[in-house]
């Protein structure tokens, strides 16, 4: 790909053609996991979830990357997502990446995704040229602990005009070819309240545009709601598009623009449609890690090993439920 990709209104991964094979491969792919419902029958829906944690939801306490791996063993969850400053912190005290991706394979954690907020989706070239560099250092470090992906969310551009769908889909691929060279492959991640990004079919519309195998997304069920997405959505993607989902729940407002993101509750404890959402999924042949994502400083005021097995028990609750049909 060359050039910053400015001025090309319609680029070959782009074009109608690829946008109908992106949405065929997705549709083919739905069809491949019909059997997703008989597969989630088993013991916790194991065959269409895992569970995992993001260390957003003890991140006030302000622990170790090391004692948050035995918190999150202790609880049971079988996937992480680390934020980078963690990892960084953790690298930069002397520990070896190299331990600590054995450490998380002997917790039996997967890292199955991170966090980190890199520019790769802005207009200005030189703000997108450091995001890139930064996104090589992430994906880099990222190799070395063994995780599979990276979150991509529209960081810097969620205050400005939204950036054109067809630019953000090139944009997206170069980050894709990208991932290609470490093994990690970034998710177009949905942020609610971002003028880019803000929905459900903007970020699928990018990962199809884009042109490329491992294209997937995103999604979180706060933004989701917060941005306008209809849940229903989900039913018209396929099992190649999403492997994490950001999990979480919300209380009842008058305005969903008024949420922030200290609002999110624990799952179950709010009024999301959780168990719509995960029916759609383990119908749809998903199978996807649900990474409980809140940011509620209640919480982080709390013993984070209670925090994390709360919120491991509530998950394990609702997949219990769908998977016994109730």
């Amino acid at each position: 790909m060359s050039g910053n990709g400015e001025g090309r209104a319609a680029g070959p991964v782009f074009n109608r053609r690829a946008a109908l094979a992106g949405c065929g491969a997705m549709a083919v792919a739905a069809v491949g996991g019909a059997s997703g419902a008989a597969r989630a029958s088993g013991k916790g829906g194991s065959g269409a979830f895992t569970i995992g944690l993001n260390t957003s939801t003890i991140r006030g306490q302000k622990l170790p990357i090391v004692e948050i791996i035995a918190i999150a063993a202790k609880a049971g969850y079988q996937g992480m997502e680390p934020w980078l400053d963690e990892l960084n912190r953790y690298e930069d005290e002397g520990g070896s990446l190299a331990d600590l991706g054995k450490r998380f394979r002997d917790a039996g954690i997967q890292v199955e995704s991170a966090i980190d907020f890199f520019e790769w989706a802005v207009d200005d070239p030189e703000r997108r040229r450091k995001g890139m560099e930064a996104a090589r250092r992430t994906m880099d470090l990222l190799q070395k602990i063994g995780a599979k992906r990276i979150a991509a969310p529209p960081s810097g551009a969620t205050d400005v005009p939204a950036v054109a769908l067809p630019r953000l889909a090139e944009r997206y691929r170069e980050l894709l070819e990208l991932g290609d060279q470490f093994g990690i492959v970034p998710e177009v991640e949905v942020w609610g309240p971002s003028k880019t990004l803000g929905n459900l079919a903007e970020a699928a519309y990018v990962a199809m545009a884009a042109g490329h195998p491992k294209a997937c997304i995103l999604p979180d069920v706060y933004h989701m709601y917060r941005g306008g997405s209809p849940f229903e959505g989900l039913k018209l993607l396929g099992p190649a598009s999403v492997h994490v989902l950001h999990f979480n729940d919300y209380p009842a407002a008058a305005d969903r623009e008024k949420l922030n993101d200290g609002d999110r509750v624990y799952p179950g404890d709010g009024v999301a449609p959780l168990k719509s959402i995960l029916k759609t999924l383990a119908d749809g042949g998903f199978r996807v890690m649900l990474s409980l994502e809140v940011f509620n400083r209640d919480y982080w005021k709390q013993d984070p090993a209670v925090v994390a097995q709360t919120g491991f028990d509530k998950i394990k609750a609702l997949v219990d439920g769908v998977a016994g049909g109730s």
